[in-house]
């Protein structure tokens, strides 16, 4: 289960992009607390102890309790963290209040085990991973910090499925209509390539045997020999075709 973590906050009652650059001067990251049918509430939070939140990987699927200082600590599900294009820094976070047992979609990322067990890993192949993570709906005391995917006993070729994974008791995908991939095995390049050259060699053998074919039944059908000698102008034009081809 996903760790609970604990935020301090300020209240702020400016608002506004001048009070914004202020407070990141400050070394504080503006924020909102909204939902649960309350009146969004503005506050700032350190960036330091913010940023190391963010490293932990586990910061948009874990319970955060925010607390100002006065009063109850806020339980909220953080839904959106917006980062300066150049530098990374985190501008603004949002935060969606939540009650203890609430019904949250959250983002879990997958963790992919046992690839030593994986035949067509070990032999070679490539594990394509096709989503890093899955959008889950489940209790927000509940919230998993990650979704282990066993590889074992998959060969080139194989793909994994939504359906092929175990999800804990309580915990549902929210795409429920289809079955999406979430990984395959594919083969290395210089498969590929050898796989790619056989093939053009067999297309280019079943196209040679194809002409010869015909031109075999096209004898047969006029002899050896046309039955009228073609005019000077024929013969010309047979050679610009056969500069043509080649």
């Amino acid at each position: 289960m996903s760790e609970q973590l604990k935020l301090s906050a300020e209240t702020r009652d400016r608002a506004g992009k001048g009070a914004s650059r202020a407070l990141r001067r400050d070394g504080r990251v503006p924020a909102v607390v909204y939902g649960n049918k309350q009146e969004p509430l503005s506050i700032s939070v350190n960036e330091r102890e913010l940023a190391k939140m963010l490293g932990s990987g586990h910061f948009m699927n874990s319970v955060v309790m925010i607390s100002t200082g006065s009063g109850k600590a806020v339980r909220t599900l953080p839904k959106d963290v917006a980062f300066h294009p150049v530098t990374d820094r985190p501008l603004h976070v949002d935060f969606l209040r939540i009650s203890e047992h609430a019904t949250v979609t959250v983002a879990v990322p997958i963790v992919f085990t046992d690839e030593e067990d994986a035949p067509g890993i070990t032999k070679g192949g490539v594990l394509n991973i096709v989503r890093h993570d899955l959008e889950l709906v489940c209790d927000a005391a509940e919230i998993p910090s990650e979704i282990q995917v066993s590889l074992k006993g998959l060969e080139v070729g194989d793909t994994i499925h939504i359906s092929n994974v175990t999800l804990p008791k309580g915990t549902e995908s929210a795409i429920d209509d289809r079955d999406f991939t979430i990984a395959t095995v594919i083969a290395p390049s210089a498969m590929k390539a050898d796989v790619q050259e056989a093939l053009a060699e067999a297309d280019a053998e079943a196209e040679a045997n194809a002409a010869e074919q015909q031109a075999e039944e096209a004898a047969a059908a006029e002899g050896e020999e046309p039955a009228v000698e073609p005019n000077d102008d024929d013969n010309d034009d047979d050679k610009i075709t056969t500069q043509k081809d080649d």
